[in-house]
């Protein structure tokens, strides 16, 4: 092969790269990422105002109102896992299922509502940890037919009641 047939073939190369390289965004559609990004306008709703809170005035005990309190379980505790296991599918891993949950009373929560309401745990948890939504938005979610707010609060009963029998 000659130097002339060997500098012609490295050019046609070099072309046919630039080439592709010139053409593929507007071949496979994809252009610069950041210019391209639409973003969409959600309305936000209002919060009210807050109002000042007055300062707390020192009252004897016998004169102050009971406050309900959850025990402090911890999110690994053997106890809970055993408490909840029922609750959740046959053959699910506790340790994976608790994964991510701030405390045994969400966990709990979750689970019961997931068992209530018959959607999927994986789903409830995705929803609630990972997208920021509340368990009632949650079930809401996935479920519109059902009283969300409801279920959720029955949940939320189940698992301080299980929380309550497991510090107990």
């Amino acid at each position: 092969m000659t130097i002339g047939k060997m500098t012609a073939l490295g050019l046609g190369f070099v072309g046919a790269f630039a080439l592709g390289v010139w053409t593929s965004p507007h071949i496979v559609q994809r252009v610069d990422r950041d210019a391209s990004v639409v973003h969409e306008t959600v309305p936000v709703p209002e919060v009210p105002e807050a109002r000042p809170v007055a300062p707390a005035r020192t009252a004897s005990r016998s004169s102050a109102a009971p406050v309900a309190r959850t025990a402090r379980v911890d999110i690994s505790a053997p106890a809970l896992h055993e408490r909840l296991k029922p609750v959740l599918n046959k053959g699910a891993k506790m340790e994976v299922a608790a994964e991510g949950f701030h405390s045994a009373e969400q966990f709990a929560t979750v689970a019961h509502a997931a068992r209530n309401t018959e959607v999927p745990f994986l789903l409830l948890k995705h929803r609630v940890l990972e997208e920021g939504k509340s368990v009632a938005e949650a079930i809401r979610e996935s479920k519109p037919a059902v009283d969300a707010a409801h279920e959720a609060d029955v949940a939320r009963e189940q698992a301080r009641s299980d929380i309550a029998s497991i510090a107990g």
